[in-house]
């Protein structure tokens, strides 16, 4: 089997968040292969684990990337404070004679977005509305690197590695099959110590909020690396639950057009044609139209509300709310949008991590999580989508015993979508289109 059939038949995505099929990713004629290990969002230390645990098999796969596809460069990005983790990858490259090279990054958010790690690192900017293949860059999780290295010896994505952090009793780093559900992987890290909570999967800039009795709903793919429970009255809680109309006319009586959501957005600060402050105040007096298309560049981080707005307002739900109506429209970036020029060096506005996790309220938690423990549920309730794409066709029934692994929903090699493999051994006890339930002999 070639490498991309390898990854194809692991069912291998983007570790990071946004779960693209690594197969569709990975094409001929890169130059430059960049391995996102920024771990970009607060509280999150997944990948830090993985770094300072599976340096050699990182090395092993991004090798075999390279040679496969043909790249000549590889470079990994990674916080200039993570000292053991980039201790553990410079021992195994230098062990395996690899050719790859580590880029410092200083701790900001968001330093872990992809063009945003791109720019940092060859100052070039990926063209508005388009992806790094343009730049002949292609750019990879670092867990998504120790996936391929495992797809390389028969093994399948069925396991991954969630920080389960913020009100809970014992936070941690769980190794956690595939469909795990939020309800039981709180409890594995102590239980919930406040009772009115909110739960994020992912990180708190931009992760998914779902309110508390819906814990024994959700359950965990393969893109998700974080389960966060925070107060329900903390600041990203609460502008995140702000309804749509008070959105729009707050944009159009309280935005004071001072600019500061514009001045740190990470977009605009790369070159890119992104002005929150303009959406804003298109929107409520419709003189600058053509404006609103500002918000199809929106990365939606979050700084320019959280961060950036003297006034409280939600620039970023501005933009989603524009860039959704866009689209219905069909309206798309326009590739011809010309790069700003930068006048004040971009360092003075990038956004410190250590405070923004002070503003957000955040700073009594832990950044820092070392300890990992493998948790084996008796229940999974495994997705049939994962991140990007389209969702997989169940190939299983009720009933039907199955093992770790095994396939039990399929797409095609040409789809951007991924295979789905039983993460628990056990029968399958539900089929719907959205979701695959196991539950374990005798539990």
């Amino acid at each position: 089997m070639t490498l991309k059939e390898q990854i194809f038949a692991a069912g291998v995505i983007g570790a990071g968040g946004a779960g693209f099929p690594t197969h569709v990713k990975l094409v001929d004629g890169a130059q430059l292969l960049i391995v996102n290990a920024a771990e970009c969002e607060p509280l999150l230390a997944s990948d830090r684990y993985v770094m300072r645990n599976f340096a050699a098999e990182i090395v092993e796969g991004l090798v075999a990337i390279a040679d496969a596809y043909g790249i000549p460069r590889v470079v990994i990005g990674t916080k200039h404070k993570y000292a053991r983790e980039i201790a553990a990858l410079k021992a195994e490259i230098a062990a395996q004679s690899a050719h790859i090279e580590i880029f410092e990054l200083e701790s900001f958010y968001p330093a872990g977005d992809e063009q945003v790690l791109i720019y940092e690192i060859t100052g070039e900017t990926v063209p508005p509305g388009g992806i790094p293949i343009a730049l002949g860059i292609v750019v990879i999780n670092v867990t998504t690197a120790l996936n391929i290295a495992r797809a390389r010896h028969g093994h399948p994505v069925t396991r991954r590695y969630v920080t389960v952090n913020g009100e809970v009793g014992n936070p941690i780093i769980l190794d956690a099959p595939v469909g795990a559900y939020v309800e039981e992987l709180i409890a594995a890290a102590g239980g919930p110590t406040i009772s009115d909570y909110t739960i994020i999967r992912g990180g708190p800039m931009m992760g998914r909020q779902s309110p508390k009795e819906q814990a024994g709903n959700l359950s965990y793919g393969k893109a998700d690396g974080g389960l966060l429970l925070v107060s329900s009255q903390n600041p990203v809680v609460t502008l995140a639950s702000k309804p749509e109309d008070h959105i729009i006319a707050q944009a159009r009586s309280v935005c004071i057009q001072c600019s500061l959501c514009t001045d740190m957005c990470p977009r605009y600060l790369i070159g890119h044609k992104m002005r929150p402050n303009r959406v804003m105040r298109s929107v409520g007096t419709t003189t600058h139209p053509t404006d609103l298309c500002d918000a199809l560049l929106c990365c939606e981080c979050g700084i320019c509300e959280v961060f950036a707005c003297p006034m409280g307002l939600s620039p970023r739900r501005m933009n989603v709310i524009v860039k959704s109506g866009l689209r219905a429209a069909g309206v798309k970036v326009d590739d011809t949008m010309v790069y700003t020029d930068q006048t004040t060096p971009r360092e003075y506005r990038r956004i410190s991590q250590s405070r923004l996790i002070e503003r957000i309220g955040l700073g009594a938690y832990s950044n820092h999580l070392e300890e990992s423990r493998v948790f084996e549920p008796d229940r999974v309730r495994i997705p049939t989508r994962h991140g990007v794409g389209r969702p997989s066709t169940p190939i299983v029934a009720v009933g039907e015993s199955v093992t770790v692994g095994q396939i039990i929903a399929q797409v095609e090699m040409s789809d951007v979508g991924c295979l789905v493999h039983a993460s628990i051994a056990g029968t399958v006890s539900e089929v719907t289109p959205d979701y695959i339930s196991i539950e374990r002999i005798g539990s």
